[in-house]
């Protein structure tokens, strides 16, 4: 008997500092990172540089009178925030890695996916999560900062101070963006991956980094959670076409995402016309002054509302060339099941015409005999 060699185990540890053990072990190794700032702000000794670190700074509240009235907590922009982002970049690291491997590979097990499906399902789960919380999050400070029913808020008495929750909003969405970078790293991504998602990233870190540097805070909460809107209703729209495999859900799922997609474009460039063209305009504020933090002048506001515009125009056309792809293949399905269905048609006639030639060859009495034959077999198959 030929002896049957086992199957050798592919759970052998990798040599430490090696890239095989990085990517397995990133989300430890940032962790134990993180955890020395948060026992550093247990120490007396480090506990100040800790809380550069942990906490949210530049707070330009004054609540030390006793005779006023309590006011909310409010944030200015600094270089001290870059230590707050550091140390959210590490955690959103973690929470990445976390969601990953207790939620997203395990229902990844139970629906038996391909190579090419599994890789789509865990980058719309991980984006449609970070868009749906997002939103959710901008929504509140929306509502909370009464944002959309005094819209003329939004530039009156710019530059304007932000709320612990606003602040702490765009701390984590920066952290979000530059831990992209590593993540494709992490996921080894391939080379022909790697440019559209370094795009798509570059632009988020962008749009939101220069939206807080320029004290563009509460206009920029709303413009994001449009597109937050829009890009977690088409991306839960891909996750229900790769589950579910329903022509029907999926058309219906992808309608409505397409619909609230262009619903968003639409309503940010009404809004950024809104606020950066007229809005801006009309207050007396018109100077570029760092030390305020007031950068209202027309070079600007153009140039900023140019730039979104720029955005929503490529947006607008990578969807409809994703839309006209989509076409094509639906075409070229329909049209393949067209001619597999008119392949197997002559089949049938020329068996048919086989079995007449050979009924032919034969003699009289054995035609009918066996024309009572197959008679019989059709009957018995009734």
């Amino acid at each position: 008997m030929v002896a049957i060699k086992g199957r050798k185990s592919s759970n052998k540890n990798p040599p430490i500092l090696s890239h095989e053990f990085i990517i397995q072990n990133h989300a430890d190794i940032v962790s134990c990172v993180a955890m020395v700032f948060v026992v550093g702000l247990m120490i007396q000794v480090t506990s100040p540089w800790a809380y550069l670190f942990i906490a949210l700074n530049h707070n330009v509240s004054s609540n030390h009178d006793p005779d006023v009235a309590w006011q909310p907590v409010q944030f200015s922009t600094g270089w001290k925030d870059g230590c707050a982002v550091f140390f959210y970049f590490l955690i959103t690291i973690v929470i990445h890695a976390v969601i990953q491997e207790y939620i997203l590979d395990k229902l990844s097990k139970k629906l038996h996916l391909s190579k090419i499906k599994l890789a789509k399902f865990n980058e719309s789960s991980q984006l449609t999560i970070f868009y749906i919380l997002s939103a959710i999050w901008g929504i509140d400070i929306i509502f909370t900062d009464n944002l959309i029913i005094d819209i003329s808020s939004l530039w009156e008495g710019y530059p304007l101070l932000m709320s612990f929750s606003t602040k702490l909003f765009f701390i984590v969405q920066i952290a979000y963006w530059l831990h992209c970078y590593p993540e494709l790293y992490f996921q080894r991504a391939k080379k022909d991956e790697l440019r559209p998602k370094i795009v798509d990233t570059t632009i988020g870190l962008f749009f939101t980094l220069a939206g807080y540097l320029v004290n563009f805070q509460q206009i920029t909460v709303i413009l994001l959670v449009l597109h937050y809107i829009g890009e977690a209703l088409l991306h839960s729209a891909r996750l229900i076409h790769i589950v579910y495999r329903r022509e029907q859900t999926s058309r219906s799922a992808f309608m409505m995402g397409n619909t609230a997609f262009i619903f968003a474009r639409v309503a940010t460039l009404a809004l950024g016309a809104l606020f950066y063209i007229y809005g801006l305009s009309k207050i007396n504020n018109q100077s570029l002054d760092y030390e305020m933090g007031s950068f209202n002048i027309p070079a600007i506001r153009f140039t900023a509302f140019g730039l979104v515009a720029l955005f929503q125009a490529y947006l607008i056309y990578t969807f409809i060339k994703r839309q006209r792809q989509r076409a094509r293949d639906s075409g070229a399905v329909v049209t393949s099941k067209v001619k597999a269905a008119k392949n197997q048609r002559p089949k049938k006639k020329d068996a048919k015409k086989t079995a007449a030639s050979e009924d032919d060859d034969l003699p009289e009495v054995d035609q009918a005999t066996k024309k009572n034959l197959r008679s019989r077999t059709a009957t018995k198959a009734k």
